[in-house]
């Protein structure tokens, strides 16, 4: 192997480090391609510097980008909402408690219980995910918070009508269709994948049937059951992707409304493979790419997986070399780069 070369660039108040590990055989080895440190600090023996920094971030989950460039960022156990520009974090929302504060007012004066992820519109409205709360909050261009959907107890109902009416029980994480106008929700208590119309307000369940089970190939998703459906995310053709935690596994629901398992067989394991011969132990989030293959935060193996749908391969990205990772629960792809919220590290990494 060759030997690591190491670039430190100055922005803002902050320093970002980028590590490149290179040599011939950097294609089969996923941890050698470019890694960057966005925030936080390399571990020691990564090959970058350890550093300490003025308010770290404290266990993020969920990052996502507005038309100008700015990353936010959220806190599950920090209760935070920050901001990234030009290097620099600021603190915009939360103060760190557990509670359901601020409709009506600034996000600076809003506080949240576990928020998991965000989602950001192309009107740069800041959805959040606040998942205790049983709700999702929404942010408008001029910074003003209100409940979007939930109405911050936990139940099931309302499907139909409009989100502000209804009931959900535990939001972990939601996503924007690539189009921006459904947000897709993970309703895990509930064993439900909801779909809400930006535009109407209305909600409807696309998958689960709200009991506990592995669901059969080919069912119809909304009377199938589903293990623990943790995250979720779609593509341009239209599937909408299911990771379940528990269930280890990656579902999908095609256009026609039916649901299939395609990688991982509800096993633990840390395999790479095709299909149902993948293993993932305790996967938390997802993303898609342009191209459809989907990136999955694989927490317990400490892994960011890739699955391809055009072969069914899935293949580590990053974790398994000199980088590695600690319970990562965020993934993000933005203009061809994959960002990776590594949580209990503290940190977000970006790979190219």
């Amino acid at each position: 192997m060759g030997k690591p070369r190491f670039k430190f660039l100055k922005k803002g108040h902050s320093l970002i480090a980028v590590l490149a590990i290179g040599y011939a055989a950097a294609a089969k080895q996923p941890d050698e391609s470019m890694v960057t440190l966005i925030d936080g600090s390399w571990n020691p023996g990564e090959g970058g510097p350890v550093t300490t920094q003025p308010n770290p971030l404290n266990r993020p989950f969920g990052v996502d980008f507005d038309s100008k460039g700015r990353m936010w960022i959220v806190e599950l156990e920090g209760g935070r909402v920050h901001r990234l520009a030009n290097g620099v974090r600021k603190q915009v929302g939360g103060d760190g408690s557990k509670s359901y504060r601020g409709d009506g007012g600034p996000l600076g004066q809003a506080t949240f219980n576990g928020m998991h992820n965000l989602a950001i519109a192309s009107d740069d409205s800041v959805y959040i995910a606040d998942s205790w709360n049983h709700c999702i909050r929404r942010i408008d261009a001029s910074g003003r918070i209100k409940t979007f959907a939930g109405t911050g107890k936990a139940g099931f109902g309302g499907d139909g009508g409009l989100a502000a009416k209804a009931k959900f029980n535990y939001i972990m994480c939601i996503t924007l269709n690539p189009s921006g106008e459904k947000l897709h929700v993970a309703d895990l208590k509930n064993r439900r994948i909801r779909e809400i119309d930006l535009k109407s307000g209305k909600v409807r369940t696309i998958a689960g049937n709200g009991q506990r089970g592995v669901p059969k190939d080919g069912a119809k998703a909304t009377e199938a059951p589903l293990v623990d459906p943790r995250a979720v995310c779609s593509d341009t053709a239209g599937n909408v992707y299911v990771l379940e935690r528990g269930g280890h596994a990656l579902r999908v629901v095609r256009p026609d409304g039916r649901i299939y398992t395609v990688a991982g067989n509800g096993e633990k394991g840390n395999s790479d493979g095709r299909g149902s011969a993948a293993r993932f132990n305790g996967p938390k989030h997802i993303c898609a790419d342009p191209a459809g293959n989907i990136y999955v935060a694989d927490d317990v193996n400490h892994l960011i997986r890739k699955y391809e749908p055009k072969t069914g391969e899935v293949s580590t990205v990053l974790g398994r070399g000199k980088v590695k990772l600690s319970k990562p629960h965020g993934v993000t792809w933005d203009k061809g780069k994959l960002y990776i919220v590594d949580s209990s590290n503290h940190r977000i990494l970006r790979v190219e």
